[in-house]
């Protein structure tokens, strides 16, 4: 299958891509900001928020800036936090790349760039094995540890007498994703969102100095599903509107809740002009031995010796519909980590030969061997403004 423009349109300057701003507005920043008033050690950031004795984390799957401002009718509280609202401090921070969650929940637990955790894709190579890994289902099974060694900011917390607890649904519990991102003190599993909120705001105020994290799922599964231009999603962002109000007003003294994000999405045309079908496009398998990522953000691991010519065939394929660069132009670039800054020597590989972002509303499918993925409506993962601004909202007591 070929894409036939009416114009050959020229290649993406990849230097005009928007980069995240690990350490100093991304979504690795928040929680060791955060934690600096409490006095617990963690990773360095020039982020500067107020301390507070009592943090509680409420992280919304698929809560993006954009799509957030663009609903005011459906999120009247959370619009309330806006900046230029009456009570509005809040502003966009950055996920990092890809805005995929199993990168950002990494990032935020671990308060570290993708460079430095690894879970550097929703599916990433793991070069001991010469396998896609699934980042979120773990599949194939490595060990969690050995695959992201650094401890957690819960754990940090604990250790230094910090009460951390996260509250979530309880499947969550025991998934290698929670082990190497997110554990670390007490995990308190409720099945019900609003009870959720209930507990989490009874954990923070337990003791002297406390850490809590939250986290609802289903806003994100309606975009996909729905798209977020669909009554599906707006119904469930005013039921996210609701939880965290609800979380808000018990709020016990000297605390702070953030209401954050870990991708913003966009929806994605069900054409052939919108969807590039890897798995029915010669010139696109030419040269590719596994296709990691996902469709808005893809990592290419080339055939020995065929790295360059598969650069230069995506390069010609999605001009106009994405930024292709080389490994070692994004990390130039500062799409995994700060600008330069090499990846641990465990991460280099996870990291595609070449990296694909894409931009407007295309997306690199593959109908035959990710069915499922390919038909969703919604989807994210790039360094567009939908998918990598989340908003950092802000309740003070």
């Amino acid at each position: 299958m070929t894409h036939a423009p009416a114009h050959d349109p020229l290649p993406l300057d990849p230097r005009g891509a928007p980069a995240p701003r690990y350490g100093s507005g991304s979504l690795a920043d928040v929680l060791p900001a955060a934690l600096a008033g409490l006095g617990v050690r963690a990773p360095r950031t020039r982020l500067v928020l107020p301390p507070a004795d009592r943090v509680c984390l409420f992280l919304v799957d698929g809560l993006g800036w954009e799509a957030l401002r663009a609903h005011p009718a459906q999120a009247p509280f959370l619009t309330s936090l806006l900046p230029g609202s009456r009570a509005g401090a809040g502003a966009p921070i950055t996920t990092g790349f890809p805005a995929t969650t199993a990168t950002s929940l990494a990032s935020v637990g671990t308060g570290l760039a993708p460079a430095a955790h690894g879970l550097a894709g929703y599916n990433v190579l793991d070069p001991g094995t010469g396998e896609v890994m699934n980042q979120l289902r773990w599949d194939p099974w490595t060990e969690p540890r050995a695959w992201q060694p650094h401890p957690t900011l819960f754990q940090l917390a604990h250790a230094s007498g910090v009460a951390a607890c996260q509250v979530s649904a309880p499947h969550f519990e025991h998934t290698p994703l929670t082990r190497v991102a997110l554990s670390g003190g007490t995990f308190l599993g409720r099945l019900d969102a609003g009870e959720r909120m209930d507990v989490a705001a009874q954990r923070l105020g337990a003791a002297d100095r406390t850490l809590v994290y939250t986290y609802y799922a289903e806003l994100d599964a309606a975009g996909h599903r729905f798209g977020i231009d669909s009554d599906a999603w707006r119904g469930q962002l005013a039921h996210v509107d609701g939880l965290a109000a609800r979380l808000a007003e018990q709020l016990p003294p000297r605390s702070v809740l953030y209401i954050t994000g870990d991708h913003g999405m966009i929806d994605v045309p069900q054409t052939e002009s919108a969807r590039f079908d890897f798995d029915e496009d010669w010139e696109l398998r030419a040269g590719v031995a596994r296709l990691g990522g996902e469709g808005r953000a893809r990592h290419l691991y080339a055939v020995p010796g065929a790295a360059a010519d598969v650069y230069t065939v995506w390069r010609e394929v999605l001009a106009g519909h994405a930024w292709v660069v080389t490994r070692e132009e994004a990390v130039e670039l500062g799409w995994f980590g700060p600008p330069g800054v090499a990846p641990e020597p465990r991460v280099w590989h996870r990291i595609g030969d070449v990296v694909v972002a894409m931009t407007g509303v295309a997306s690199v499918i593959a109908s035959v061997t990710e069915p499922k993925e390919s038909a969703l409506i919604g989807m994210h993962g790039s360094v567009t403004p939908d998918e990598q601004l989340v908003p950092l909202l802000e309740v003070r007591t």
